[in-house]
Order: C-alpha cells, then sequence, then structure tokens
C-alpha cells in the first residue's frame, strides 16, 4: 500500500473531486483511484459508457477455485440543492468528529474504506481467490455505469459474493426494493389565456392523472422483508407563460417495486389505468435484490458485524436502490451485503457528512471479511 495514504485522507481527496451528476465527469476521480490500485499491485481497467464517464474494473489473485469476493461502489454524486451550505461542499472539513461535503456518506466514504481494505490485502489477494473492486459511474441517474459494465462481456469477471459500500452506518442490510422512475406527459393545444375554450388545457390533463395516482392500488401482497411497493409524484411541471392555455405537462413518477414485480407488465397497467390522454415513458428501470438472511456466508458476516458493533446488527433492507440491480444479476446472484460507513439520512442532504469513526470501522470490517473469503 502507498505509504502515505490515509483513509481519511483519501475520502477528503474523493470528496474534492466535483463529480456532481449531471454531467459526472467522474475520469479525474476514477484516474486517482486506478493509479493507487495499480501502484498496489491490482490489474485495472478503464470504461467510459459516455464522454468523461468513467468506471472502473481493479481485480488481484484468482489463484484458486473460489470466485473472488467483490466490493463495488459509485463516485457520482448528487447535485447540491437550493439550500445554502454552511460549509465549503468540496472541501472534507472536519468537525465534532463529523467529515462535511457531498459525497461523504453517499458514498465516497465507503469507497476510500473498501480501496484502502484491498490495498492493506494486496500481498494476501495475490495467493487465493482475491478480490474484484467494481467503482461506478453514473449510479445516482439509474446505475447507468454499472449496467454498460455488464453489458460488455467478461469485463467484470467473477464474483462469489458482492459488498455493496452504500451508506447504512456500518449495519449489514439484506436487499434493496426496484426502482421504476416514470415521466407521465399529457399534451394539448395551446390558445390565448382570456380565450381558454380555444385551447386544450395538459395541465387540468395532468392533474386528473395525479388524483388517480394518489388512488392507484398495486393489488399485491406485502412482501414480508421489503414491505409493500410505493408511488410518489415527485414532479409536475406545465406550461410556459401564465397567460396562455399549456399544450404540454409532464409528472415525475417514483415507484418502488418488491420482488416479482415485473416493471414492463405494472407500467402497462398504468398505462390503461391512466387512460389515453396520458404518455407514459420510462426513465430509470431497475430491479431489487435480496439475500436471504440464513445464507452462510450472509450470517458470516453478520457474525463479523456483531463483533466489530458491540452488539447484533439489524437485518433489514436498504431504502434506495444500488448498482447491485446490474451486478448481482451479472455475476449470476452472488450473496449481496449493503454495508458503508454512511449514514443513510445524510444522503443527497445539505452539510452531508459521514462519521469519521464509521470510516475505520467500514475498513476493519472489509478487512475482515476479505481475510476470511480469502482463507476459502
Amino acid at each position: 500500500m502507498p505509504e502515505s495514504l490515509g483513509l481519511v485522507e483519501l475520502t477528503r481527496t474523493l470528496v474534492a473531486f466535483e463529480t456532481i451528476n449531471p454531467p459526472g465527469n467522474e475520469r479525474p476521480c476514477a484516474e486517482h483511484l486506478g493509479g493507487l490500485l495499480e501502484d498496489g499491485g491490482f490489474f485495472v481497467s478503464y470504461h467510459d459508457f459516455a464522454d468523461t464517464r468513467t468506471s472502473l474494473v481493479a481485480r488481484i489473485g484468482g489463484a484458486s477455485d473460489t470466485k473472488p469476493l467483490c466490493f463495488t461502489g459509485h463516485i457520482d454524486v448528487v447535485p447540491l440543492g437550493a439550500a445554502p451550505w454552511s460549509v465549503d461542499p468540496f472541501a472534507g472539513e472536519i468537525a465534532d468528529g463529523k467529515l462535511y461535503g457531498r459525497g461523504t456518506t453517499d458514498m465516497k466514504s465507503g469507497v476510500a474504506a473498501f480501496v484502502v481494505a484491498g490495498l492493506n490485502l494486496a500481498k494476501d489477494f495475490a495467493k487465493g481467490p482475491g478480490v474484484v473492486l467494481v467503482i461506478t459511474a453514473g449510479e445516482e441517474t439509474g446505475c447507468e455505469g454499472a449496467y454498460h459494465l455488464a453489458g460488455l462481456g467478461d469485463v467484470l469477471g467473477e464474483a462469489g459474493a458482492i459488498v455493496v459500500a452504500e451508506p447504512t452506518s456500518n449495519q449489514p442490510w439484506i436487499g434493496h426494493k426496484g426502482a421504476l422512475w416514470l415521466k407521465a406527459r399529457t399534451t394539448g393545444v395551446t390558445a390565448h389565456g382570456s380565450m381558454p375554450e380555444q385551447g386544450d388545457n395538459a395541465v387540468y390533463k395532468a392533474a386528473r392523472a395525479i388524483g388517480q395516482l394518489e388512488d392507484f392500488d398495486f393489488n399485491i401482497a406485502r412482501h414480508q422483508v421489503l414491505g409493500k411497493p410505493t408511488l410518489n409524484v415527485g414532479s409536475v411541471h406545465g406550461g410556459l407563460n401564465i397567460n396562455s392555455v399549456p399544450d404540454l405537462a409532464e409528472v415525475g413518477i417514483d415507484i418502488r417495486t418488491i420482488l416479482d414485480q415485473d416493471h414492463a407488465i405494472l407500467r402497462s397497467q398504468l398505462t390503461g389505468y391512466l387512460g389515453e390522454d396520458v404518455e407514459l415513458e420510462s426513465v430509470v428501470d431497475v430491479g431489487g435484490v435480496l439475500t436471504d438472511p440464513a445464507d452462510e456466508w450472509m450470517q458470516e458476516v453478520h457474525e463479523i458485524m456483531t463483533e466489530i458493533l458491540d452488539g447484533p446488527p439489524e437485518s433489514r433492507t436498504a431504502p434506495y436502490f444500488t448498482d447491485a440491480s446490474a451486478l448481482t444479476p451479472a455475476y449470476g446472484g452472488p450473496p449481496t451485503v449493503i454495508l458503508g460507513p454512511g449514514e443513510a439520512v445524510m444522503a443527497h442532504q445539505t452539510d452531508e457528512y459521514c462519521l469519521v469513526n464509521k470510516i475505520g470501522e467500514a475498513r476493519d470490517a472489509y478487512i475482515e471479511i476479505a481475510s476470511r473469503w480469502n482463507a476459502r
């Protein structure tokens, strides 16, 4: 491992790369991480799904019949939001045990933790099953980088289990719902606002659709772990000026699905439910993942985290989606745990932070999980 590489310092360095998505521009951050990993003995490959939208895959080891362990995380972050920050969002300031900045929780602290863990164990990994680190671009807008990697043939290689370093306060979560984001579009005919009878108001059509969406019933039984599917209208846009009849309106719909819900069928159901005045377009379409908590490896992870957390961890699922939507199926469905140092409630927040001690805790957890895997 590079002698001067510290865990908190690496997290701060990653935060300093402005990878707000859109536009993303993850390449400089990916190349920085790739350089560290190459210096540490990893074989690194870079893969762009668009200009400067760079993901990387780093691997070491493989001298075993056991498949390697995969760690994954993304390096894009969401926009800063309209509210002013009380700190520089890219400076990585530390106060009262908290590391502040956009992406500290979601999820550059997690990436830093597994990169440092991997570099610490690089010599050991070279003699066993090893690890593969999948560091992606474009996760925040629908796992674009991960799906791109999954479609590139043998770029990802193999993995026998996956650790997703998304924010869980180092609790080992066993899965998450799927997500289907739709844009509902209504159209009309524009006219002067003083003569609305001469036009056809697209906003009125959108309003009727929103009322229908509030009453939509999925008509499906609650999943015992993932709960029930949800639907939320998250955005409404219509019209260009106050004194014209609007001829276009768009409604953003965020649906979170449970296992066995077919997104194509669900979209077809909504199309029929909303009627011919509404056109639906898919914006994000990612599946859910769930690992049986009784899985042998998941039990091992829980055992490790019980010791590190000084008590039994929660057995629950994440409220958000992750790159596991793309990577778990691409790797053939191995057990997948979501486990990272960030605070889930701080994701996408103004003055986002991660607790400094949680970053070191995550590194220690990753080292123990990977060491046990490599001893197989």
